[in-house]
């Protein structure tokens, strides 16, 4: 794939009243609008060139009932088996009584390999492990993975519509609640529109609080991957130490925000806080990662395991658009924070690997912690317990882009009369997610926990 070509982060629909509106973001340029008559409700796909449109554009199908001419893949994404036919819960006109009753069955088709000796695997929605309801559906040859095909959605919690008609104030609490995984960097996100809504301009010290925090979500979600990654390539140990630091790491967190998720945290708070209690966590954090790293890199069983497993080639991670720790260790250099001056200042650099198998994607995340933990150090010297204050924001459209723990977090809202009339939320592994297929083939079936843990991909967040 070419490297100049345009990166798709997003694109979505509005309803105008009389008329529909689709929004294409792509990187380093504003937004494009395509204008859409009810009446010819459809509009060119972009599938054929990007294949991170097929969900955005099934997305928008079964939101406003918009199809795509050159669409080659037109199934249900979020609506599942007993959704009402022709129901598009994001139309203005939309009424909730129409999917109070269950609609007759249709069966869902998945994508399969054929051929002699091929056989399927269905994988979830309800799973073993403690983890939200998703389907993985392979095609197997023996224990090999031939494809697989994932399907998510399964709570659908009507996140878009219930923000519409709120203040910026009233939708903070439902924004903090999107995804546990990314809670603060949600929220910092509906921040930067607030503070461009306003024209205004965040305090040193409460930026620096910000930053401290988003930091802090980030080694506590990088904690618990370094411990289940070698935990679902039978090394038990991993987990139980390192599962130790991140329940340490929340309880920081519950210290300076009263809770251990972070949610409110950016705009509510503890009145004060012990910044000899942070840096004394740091220094403690700092050893911990320092010995984990040595422990972990002297067992050549485990990197056995990880090793040329789940690659996810530099070619595919630019073609689907990847971000985060996947686009990282694949050797893309993106991260919101190397373009944001109060991070490069005080010294930050992404983390690269260039492999992009598991073993890069865990070596990224020590890395990262290091960094983070660096970068809170500095913060703590800046930052003060004062939370951010929503000021009356103007009319208009406003975007952020914020680096989670999972990549890159992209909010779009749109304001008038100080209201919410649409509100965009994607997920980093909203694209990541459809990625994830291109690493199963040439591997066995029984490495997919550990390829897919070394993605930490969001259910939670996609699921709105």
């Amino acid at each position: 794939m070419n490297e100049n070509k345009k990166r798709l982060i997003a694109r979505f629909a509005v309803d105008r009243g009389d008329r529909f509106e689709i929004l294409t973001r792509f990187e380093g340029e504003t937004i494009q609008r395509e204008r859409i008559e009810h009446q010819e409700a459809k509009a060119p796909s972009l599938m054929p060139r990007y294949p991170a449109a097929v969900w955005f554009e099934r997305k928008i199908m079964e939101d406003f009932g918009i199809r795509f001419e050159g669409a080659f893949d037109t199934r249900p994404l979020l609506h599942h088996e007993r959704w009402p036919e022709g129901v598009h819960p994001m139309r203005r006109d939309f009424d909730p009584d129409t999917v109070l009753e269950e609609a007759p069955y249709r069966p869902y088709r998945y994508a399969t390999v054929g051929g002699e000796g091929v056989f399927e695997v269905a994988v979830g929605p309800i799973h073993a492990g403690i983890i939200e309801p998703g389907h993985f559906h392979f095609s197997q040859a023996g224990e090999d993975m031939l494809h697989q095909e994932v399907r998510h959605f399964y709570k659908y919690r009507g996140i878009e519509k219930s923000c519409e008609g709120k203040s910026l104030t009233e939708a903070a609490p439902i924004v903090a609640r999107i995804s546990g995984n990314e809670s603060v960097a949600a929220q910092i996100a509906l921040a930067r529109i607030a503070e461009r809504a306003s024209d205004t301009q965040t305090p040193t010290p409460q930026r620096a609080r910000q930053a401290l925090l988003l930091e802090l979500e980030r080694i506590i979600h990088h904690w618990t991957d370094l411990g289940f990654i070698p935990n679902d390539a039978g090394f038990a140990a991993a987990l139980a130490y390192a599962s130790a630091r991140a329940e340490e790491a929340r309880r920081l967190m519950a210290a300076l925000t009263g809770h251990r998720f972070g949610f409110d945290a950016i705009f509510s708070g503890t009145e004060d806080w012990d910044k000899a209690t942070i840096n004394a966590w740091i220094e403690r954090n700092f050893e911990a990662i320092e010995w984990f790293e040595s422990w972990i890199t002297d067992i050549p069983s485990l990197w056995d395991r990880m090793d040329t497993t789940g690659i996810l080639k530099r070619a595919e991670a630019l073609r689907y658009g990847c971000v985060g720790v996947m686009a990282r260790a694949s050797g893309l250099e993106r991260d919101v924070r190397m373009s944001d001056p109060f991070y490069t200042e005080r010294g930050f650099a992404a983390a690269l690997e260039e492999s992009g198998d598991v073993a890069a994607r865990f070596k990224i995340r020590i890395a990262e912690i290091k960094a983070s933990l660096e970068l809170m150090r500095r913060f703590a010297e800046e930052a003060e317990a004062e939370p951010y204050r929503i000021a009356e924001p103007r009319d208009g459209a406003y975007d952020a882009f914020v680096e989670s723990s999972l990549g890159e977090l992209y909010l779009y809202m749109e304001l008038e009369a100080g209201k919410i009339t649409r509100l965009f939320f994607r997920d980093p592994s909203f694209v990541n997610w459809q990625a994830l297929p291109t690493l199963m083939p040439g591997n066995i079936i029984a490495d997919f926990p550990l390829i897919n843990k070394s993605c930490d991909l969001s259910y939670a967040g996609n699921d709105l």
